[in-house]
């Protein structure tokens, strides 16, 4: 086992009783009899409820920097969005253990120490977890009959102990952030490279090896250097990774059916139209905005759309508040920020509101409880003109979510018109519903509900 795990099998216990105060910080609290001056190892917190490990994005903090309760000192990637590391402690920062952009680090790992004096700070340099790692008396006093036991037994712990700790696992490649980088840029596999660093880690120094010998050798096949040219490898983030396994989940686990509905949209144009040119700058409602007014009301009028599934309870969850969740496209993948109690708020409220998480939403600074939840979504691609018509996967445990694509123009019999028809301003809207909550003529009640709101939007503002 190596130090750093022996380290967080002793710490965790010691962390839990002396922080207990501290959500958002994982400390390793342990003062090391050492020649090191007392410290506290901080280790990688749990963002979120469902975390197990995650990535470090960037530190905002530098060593000798003053720490301060509540200060964001890093950017934590979790499994669901980046969030700010809140520090809830007094003291300096001496020694950052993990740099930034490193993938993948379990909860509880050692990432950084802090010390209560800043005087302290240069004595640790040269820092590594594996130099402080507390060595009990009793393990030296045993050392003798250690030492005797090879002669006895031919097979012997240290020399297949030894091997393990430095080759590098065979089922993942293990390289530092920098030496990631300089691979992409140069396009270069590091598939079987043996690294030198710790534990058998990739740095940059042998990825600049290897392209120096690349260099060295202009007789490579022409079409081993086109199979490296035509692709590039994207790393998945934490967030894509929770998106893959909760979409997978839901495709393999609910029965799920669709019901389409072609809307009229003219009188909820003009009325936004109206509302906005009397708005004088207060707010700017979209269609979008509209919409999720619309679905608020429907969903009151048909609750079962509105409704989970909770299987460890074994009940199915009848909401009579009705919080929106509102798909916005980041970079990092799909995210549902809440409109909270959207039935019971006016469309200039749901608009300025909208705004605001799709933008903290896209620059990753929503909070747990701004995303997790909600009792229904709408997703909406109406923004692109190529989309008439598409279907989305529920969100467990919801049971609804509606698919809005473009507003067309739709040629409609109208007798009194000129030439016998008209045209008219209409949306495909498409809900997606569990069956073991919604029964299919409840989903189709329910989006003749939605209809019903639409087609007639002054029932938006009683």
């Amino acid at each position: 086992m190596s130090a750093i795990a022996t380290l967080a099998r002793v710490a965790r216990p010691v962390a839990r009783a002396a922080a207990p105060q501290c959500s958002r910080a994982s400390l390793i609290s342990i003062r090391f009899k050492s020649s090191y001056p007392p410290h506290t190892v901080i280790g990688m917190p749990a963002l979120s409820p469902t975390m197990t490990q995650g990535n470090l994005a960037v530190w905002n903090k530098k060593v000798g920097d003053q720490l301060s309760p509540g200060e964001a000192i890093a950017e934590i990637e979790t499994d669901k969005a980046q969030m700010d590391f809140e520090f809830q402690e007094d003291g300096y920062l001496a020694k950052i253990l993990v740099q930034d952009g490193a993938k993948d680090i379990p909860v509880n790992t050692p990432i950084a120490v802090y010390v209560e004096e800043k005087a302290d700070v240069e004595a640790f340099a040269d820092f590594t977890v594996e130099s402080s790692a507390p060595k009990p008396a009793a393990v030296k006093e045993e050392a003798p009959a250690k030492e005797e036991a090879p002669a006895k037994e031919e097979p012997t712990p240290a020399p297949t102990s030894a091997p393990k700790k430095a080759a590098a696992p065979t089922d993942r490649i293990i390289a530092s952030p920098l030496a990631k980088t300089i691979a992409i840029e140069k396009g270069i596999s590091l598939k079987g490279v043996q690294g030198t660093g710790p534990y058998g880690r990739i740095i940059a120094s042998d990825v600049e090896k290897l392209a120096a010998e690349a260099t060295q050798k202009p007789a490579a096949s022409s079409a081993s250097s086109a199979s490296i040219s035509n692709f590039v490898d994207i790393p998945i983030t934490n967030m894509r990774k929770v998106i893959g396994q909760r979409l997978l989940q839901s495709t393999q686990t609910n029965p799920s059916y669709i019901v389409s509905s072609q809307i009229s949209v003219s009188k909820l144009l003009k009325l936004r139209a109206s509302l906005n040119a009397s708005a004088k700058d207060r707010y700017k409602l979209s269609i979008n905005d509209i919409l999720i007014k619309a679905i608020a009301i429907a969903s009151r009028r048909v609750p079962e759309a509105n409704s989970h599934w909770i299987e460890s309870e074994n009940v199915i969850r009848q909401y009579n508040n009705v919080d929106v969740s509102v798909a916005v496209a980041t970079p990092t993948g799909l995210i549902t920020p809440i409109v909270k109690d959207a039935h019971a708020k006016g469309l200039a409220e749901i608009s300025s509101e909208v705004k605001d998480l799709g933008k903290r939403a896209k620059d990753n600074k929503l909070k747990p409880e701004e995303f997790q939840g909600g009792t229904i979504c709408i997703s909406n691609l109406g923004m692109n003109p190529a989309v008439n018509f598409f279907t989305s996967i529920i969100n467990p445990p919801q049971s609804t979510i509606l698919a809005i694509g473009t507003v067309n123009k739709v040629a409609v019999e109208d007798k009194a018109a000129e030439h016998g028809f008209r045209f008219d301003d209409k949306i495909n809207i498409t809900g997606t519903f569990d069956h073991r909550v919604v029964d299919g003529a409840k989903g189709g009640e329910f989006i003749k509900a939605l209809k019903e709101v639409i087609e007639n939007p002054l029932e938006l503002l009683l």
